[in-house]
């Protein structure tokens, strides 16, 4: 992740979800992470994949069955004035619909994926968490495209706990998805044998 120091704004560390809102679209993907405006990388060919695939079988668990939204990015999710991301799938509970506006959810989602990419391992494994638990984000899947591993964090006592890190035949264990009833390498299959 790249601070954004080109952008013009408020000064690192002062940038806010009003400011960020006012920037006119130049094509590029931002988040706001405790004030500072970073860039996030243009995702890959595997990364969109695995996204779509993951997305896909949200849909048909959440969406679906009438639990709730299934957001694919670019999707603004505002935790606090000063801590703004754009995760790669976002699961909102009809209980939290509320939290939902066209470009954005304010407040914490029930679930947040995260398909890391090379360049942003670092932030996805330790700072996004940081910020995704003070936020009270129930659950959060930290997803290794190269290692095809799904690790699954959920929030007890105000703490995320990993659920265990899931591989190959292995079956996803969730709190928020009632079923999960495939294996983790279904969500790394996304070419089916084409690429």
């Amino acid at each position: 992740m790249t601070p954004a120091d080109w952008v013009a704004g408020p000064r690192q560390g002062d940038w806010t979800y009003e400011a960020y809102a006012a920037l006119t679209d130049d094509g590029e993907r931002y988040e706001i992470v405790q004030g500072v405006l970073v860039m996030s990388p243009v995702p890959s060919g595997p990364h969109q994949g695995v996204t779509g695939k993951i997305y896909r079988y949200l849909c048909a668990q959440i969406l679906d069955t009438r639990l709730g939204l299934v957001l694919p990015s670019p999707l603004d999710v505002v935790l606090s004035e000063q801590n703004m991301f754009q995760p790669d799938v976002v699961v909102l509970l009809k209980e939290h619909l509320t939290r939902y506006g066209v470009k954005r959810i304010i407040g914490a989602p029930d679930l947040l994926v995260e398909v890391i990419s090379p360049s942003s391992k670092l932030y996805d494994r330790a700072l996004k968490p940081l910020v995704y638990e003070q936020a009270g984000v129930p659950e959060y899947w930290l997803v290794d495209e190269e290692k095809r591993v799904i690790e699954v964090f959920t929030l007890e006592s105000c703490k995320y706990r990993s659920l265990g890190a899931f591989e190959g035949v292995q079956v996803l264990s969730s709190r928020i998805v009632p079923k999960i009833d495939v294996p983790v390498s279904y969500f790394f299959d996304w070419s089916n044998g084409l690429v």
